[in-house]
């Protein structure tokens, strides 16, 4: 069966195809194209929603050729299904994305089969990998990246259960507002990632919060708000200024105290904070569900030092279930993960009654 997949629910353009086998627990992945507008969102330091659409306008249909033409010009009728993001995203986008596989499986005749965001991530696992295990279940999921952070339990294909995820920012999300505080470009997450790797993790106590809470519940907007305290208190601490005025400091590249040293030894404490309860949630859901393997997902999860942490974590206590996370360029968003979701959880759906759903979550779906 091969499926075309469309992802363009925030800034990316991706169009992927991929081939899946009857009583296979993989799909092959024959093309993956992925068009960004990052160069235009770090001018401005974050994206801008109508942006982010104009530029999926333009890109869409080049490249759904390039798609096809990486397999080698395969006519149209070897397609069996469209398969497309339908939420959660940016309304815009989203519908760029939705309304072209509408029209495809129209002209086309194809089958259309809507897809979750959310689940896609959690399916690049399920994209075929030289000597990787195939995936046992039960399995617990972590989508980590900078819109969601949550965390499932997978007890075959079709049958996902949310078990919780962040009450406020997620932890890209807070790695890029951190990022905005210490001067470092947009997206700040892969420069706090640089930068950690020349600090010392041990020098600022920043909290991991709700670490030890009895659920599966997340929290990283009070890091965000414990790094700024300390960033103003780098500033105030030199400057001599009174404690009425503190509120009005600058923070970022304006900040005289931020030299690369401390940046360097703020990015590795706040990146030990976010790892440290990610990892233990996670393990403690797996360890409670009996988990046979542990799914990583979403643009965080090619973070090195969280995949290190997992697999110290996993084997010095001892756990049986296996880790799998997806090749880096499969951690960020793309339409590979969307077409291998829509193989295994093949909900075919009328194009006439498709519309995007950019709320839309894990209860939303009858998975």
């Amino acid at each position: 069966m091969l499926i075309l997949g469309i992802e363009t629910s925030c800034d990316e353009t991706g169009v992927a195809i991929v081939e899946g086998r009857t009583n296979s627990e993989k799909v092959k992945l024959l093309s993956n194209v992925v068009a960004s507008s990052l160069p235009l969102h770090a001018k401005s330091g974050g994206i801008i929603p109508e942006n982010a659409a104009r530029e999926q306008i333009k890109l869409i249909i080049p490249v759904i050729n390039e798609a096809i033409e990486q397999c080698n010009n395969l006519a149209i009728g070897d397609i069996d299904a469209i398969a497309v993001t339908y939420g959660p995203g940016l309304i815009g986008s989203l519908l760029v994305g939705v309304e072209t596989a509408k029209t495809l499986s129209f002209v086309w005749n194809k089958p259309l089969i809507p897809v979750n965001h959310l689940i896609g991530h959690v399916y690049a696992n399920f994209i075929d990998f030289e000597l990787n295990p195939n995936v046992e279940f039960p399995a617990i999921g972590l989508i980590v990246s900078g819109g969601h952070t949550d965390l499932v339990l997978m007890k075959g294909h079709g049958s996902i259960k949310w078990l919780g995820g962040t009450r406020d920012d997620a932890a890209g999300e807070a790695l890029d507002k951190i990022g905005r505080l210490l001067g470092l470009p947009y997206p700040g997450g892969p420069y706090i990632e640089k930068m950690a790797n020349d600090g010392n993790l041990n020098k600022y106590k920043f909290p991991s919060p709700l670490i030890d809470s009895n659920d599966f519940d997340l929290s990283f907007s009070g890091l965000k708000t414990a790094v700024f305290r300390e960033v103003q208190n780098l500033n105030y601490s030199s400057s001599g200024a009174s404690a009425k005025s503190r509120s009005k400091f600058s923070t970022g590249s304006n900040n005289k105290n931020l030299n690369q040293q401390t940046i360097a030894d703020i990015s590795a404490s706040v990146q030990k904070a976010i790892i440290d309860v990610l990892v233990k949630k996670t393990l403690k859901a797996a360890e409670q569900y009996n988990a046979k393997s542990i799914l990583l997902g979403g643009g965080v999860a090619a973070n090195n030092s969280l995949r290190e942490n997992f697999k110290f974590r996993i084997s010095n206590f001892e756990l049986r279930a296996k880790l799998f996370v997806p090749t880096k360029s499969l951690c960020t968003d793309n339409a590979a993960m969307i077409a291998a979701a829509a193989f295994f959880n093949n909900q075919e759906v009328s194009w006439r009654n498709l519309d995007a759903n950019p709320n839309l979550y894990f209860n939303s779906l009858n998975y």
